[in-house]
């Protein structure tokens, strides 16, 4: 009897960590926050605020007057000697997988620095020509203040956080918007060929 009560006590507590276990991993298909995040993503796609930008140039874009095409989004701090040093690499690549469509309008890639006290228009350009910039289809823009990068990286789910030597410990991804404004899909940072293939394969002929 005491055999049996111990075993139906031990299948009770199975179920309940299996429970638990399900409703962590999102039914057990995400053992990671960023898979969560991806995942969430993929199903909730959620509508990014048009929020202001100020550009490499010194001139002014939003989120709201880039809609209409398809975005790549990073985000970044120009310091950085390594995610972000890759990603621009990255995307000075896609300038040139993407060529055609960036030139028609259609795609835009995007980096957007989460340290715009230090990013101004100046270091942001010298972010681009360091990783090869093209000239054509990638802005580099920071936030025009704080309350707006707060509400950017809580919609893209970017997290950095002060390294304690003037630089941050951050995520990295390449961010998907559709021409609707949606952000509907979260890629590997590294990955540009993957990020490149997304977006040409949903391109309206």
């Amino acid at each position: 009897m005491a055999v049996l009560r111990t075993l139906l006590v031990s299948l009770v507590l199975l179920a309940a960590g299996l429970g638990i276990l399900a409703a962590a991993t999102d039914g057990f298909r995400a053992y990671t926050t960023e898979t969560a995040r991806r995942i969430r993503v993929r199903e909730h796609p959620p509508l990014v605020p048009p929020l202001p930008l100020q550009t490499a140039a010194g001139g002014r874009t939003s989120f709201g007057e880039l809609r209409g095409r398809w975005l790549l989004v990073d985000f970044i701090y120009t310091r950085c000697m390594s995610y972000c040093s890759v990603q621009g690499s990255e995307f000075a690549r896609l300038q040139g997988s993407l060529a055609e469509p960036l030139a028609t309008g259609q795609v835009a890639l995007l980096s957007v620095s989460f340290d715009p006290t230090h990013d101004d228009p100046v270091a942001l350009a010298d972010y681009q020509r360091q990783h090869g910039d093209h000239g054509a289809g990638w802005i580099a823009a920071r936030p025009v203040d704080q309350a707006d990068l707060t509400a950017l990286m809580h919609a893209f789910g970017v997290v950095a956080v002060p390294d304690g030597w003037g630089g941050f410990v951050h995520n990295a991804a390449i961010a998907v918007v559709d021409p609707a404004g949606r952000l509907v899909a979260v890629l590997d940072w590294n990955d540009a060929r993957a990020a490149a293939r997304y977006v040409t394969q949903r391109l309206t002929p």
